[in-house]
């Protein structure tokens, strides 16, 4: 065997493994499609460990969510088993996590994770631990706890316990987005197969430019986030009128914790969205159709008209609920009826006619990326870039026009229009699905620098006379 072969091998059997659960399992297991689960360096399967991904507490969670958990447990096990030697995650320690602490955030060769990162993983292994512990499988959590300290005026149950590594670096205040120009460019150049120039480039064969802009476009103008932008099914856009913005309802199955909301889309996109149905996804769908792709699509059928969708059960059981309250795992299995035959309820289709999902996205944007380091244009993004971008340049046109409006008018005017409409700041918080502005202010500190940035371009750059000043190099 060759000695890359062997190393691979080698290290396949020295890792953890993470997988999901697929069609055919018994129904007396109880465990859903999909579902995560880890195997280990032995590739058995550790039912007490695996009964946490369909708990209660993790089944309510999104599908992404548990496949997140599923992957910062994995990393702390490999961590365990290679360089603590502990095969078994029920013998790991508090000296051992300490350890995890220092080689994912201080070793100079380890990964050097950020606060946020560290935070996300400690929290997930903690819930771990500490869901275990309540079942009596170990006795105690091998994440460090302190006393939790809750703010003045808290109510909750008890003092409780939270993880005492938490990172105290974790701030969040380095929002990354794209002025407007850089966004056409990164779009066309990334997505479009443009060049620099803005002349088309006779090389670029991407199939689906105009599909992919679109979706960046719906992105960058609304602020969804990639899951929930994802999950949109085409009976719910809105009709395209002339009033600048159209409303689309984004139901709480859908939107992340649950946050409920109107989402204002801008006609133009509407008009992009409407030519990408009526021409890219017709002709995916009616490809699909003759090549039979459809004929054996069952399970959720969606009445567009009535907002109901039927689910058809292998025992003949049928059973109703509506649109709103699909899940995005559910909505990538529903089918509308149509004159023509069935087809996929999803907006967003692939290439093979099937629902596109959100690591596909992903791809796509790296993909641009790597396209525009080609052309040497130093720009990048990402699907939650793109949602800061649609922040920080709202709440800098709202902001201003906040100011202009106030600027004028007396202070009861002013306190009579604060009234009426409300803080930018609030109103940015209501379009993201935030339920605290606090997570929301994080896009003013944006704002500041783009005011330094601003302010800072007025101070000349030449600040010794020309007259006098030494080009030559020649200091003496």
């Amino acid at each position: 065997m060759p000695m890359d072969e062997t190393a691979e091998l080698s290290d396949l059997i020295r890792s953890w493994h993470v997988f999901h659960t697929e069609d055919g399992l018994p129904e007396e297991w109880g465990i859903p499609t999909g579902t995560p689960f880890l195997l280990g360096p032995d590739f058995r399967y550790d039912r007490e460990l695996n009964e946490f991904f369909y708990s209660a507490d993790m089944l309510s969670a999104r599908a992404t969510t548990r496949d997140g958990y599923a992957r910062d447990l994995l990393m702390f096990f490999n961590f365990l088993h290679r360089s603590r030697n502990v095969a078994n995650w029920r013998h790991a320690t508090e000296e051992d996590h300490r350890a995890y602490l220092v080689w994912r955030r201080f070793d100079p060769q380890g990964p050097g994770v950020i606060g946020a990162t560290w935070n996300r993983e400690v929290s997930a292994q903690a819930r771990f631990f500490r869901w275990q512990a309540a079942r009596g499988r170990i006795t105690s959590t091998p994440v460090p706890q302190r006393a939790r300290r809750h703010r003045p005026g808290f109510s909750g149950r008890g003092p409780g316990e939270t993880a005492a590594t938490y990172a105290h670096d974790a701030k969040r205040g380095n929002v990354k987005w794209l002025p407007a120009a850089s966004y056409r460019l990164w779009r066309d150049v990334g997505l479009r197969g443009y060049l620099p120039d803005g002349l088309p480039d006779p090389a670029f064969r991407g199939r689906w430019a105009s599909r992919n802009s679109t979706f960046a476009d719906l992105m960058v103008r609304t602020g969804m986030r990639l899951t929930e932008q994802v999950s949109l099914l085409t009976g719910e856009l809105p009709r395209t009128t002339d009033r600048g913005y159209e409303r689309l309802r984004l139901s709480g199955a859908v939107a992340k914790a649950g946050s409920e909301r109107w989402v204002y889309v801008p006609t133009s996109v509407l008009r992009e969205i409407a030519t990408y149905v009526a021409f890219d996804r017709g002709a995916i769908v009616d490809a699909a159709r003759e090549r039979g792709g459809y004929e054996r699509l069952s399970g959720h059928v969606w009445d567009a008209t009535t907002g109901r969708v039927t689910f058809a059960w292998p025992d003949g059981l049928r059973t109703h609920t509506r649109a709103e309250l699909l899940t995005p795992e559910q909505r990538q299995n529903t089918v509308v009826e149509t004159e023509d035959g069935l087809e996929p309820a999803a907006l967003w289709l692939s290439e093979a006619g099937t629902p596109m999902a959100a690591h596909t996205w992903k791809d796509i944007f790296r993909q641009a990326n790597v396209r525009c380091d080609a052309h040497d244009v130093r720009l990048r993004a990402h699907p939650h870039l793109l949602r800061h971008t649609f922040a920080v340049l709202t709440l800098e046109q709202l902001q201003r026009g906040h100011i202009d409006q106030l600027s004028g008018l007396s202070p009861q005017q002013r306190t009579h229009y604060a009234r009426v409409f409300g803080d930018p700041l609030d109103w940015v918080r209501r379009a993201l699905g935030h339920r605290s502005v606090t997570t929301t202010q994080v896009y003013l500190h944006a704002l500041e620098e783009l005011e330094m940035e601003t302010r800072l371009a007025l101070i000349p750059r030449e600040w010794e006379d020309p007259r006098t000043a030494d080009f030559s190099g020649d200091q003496s």
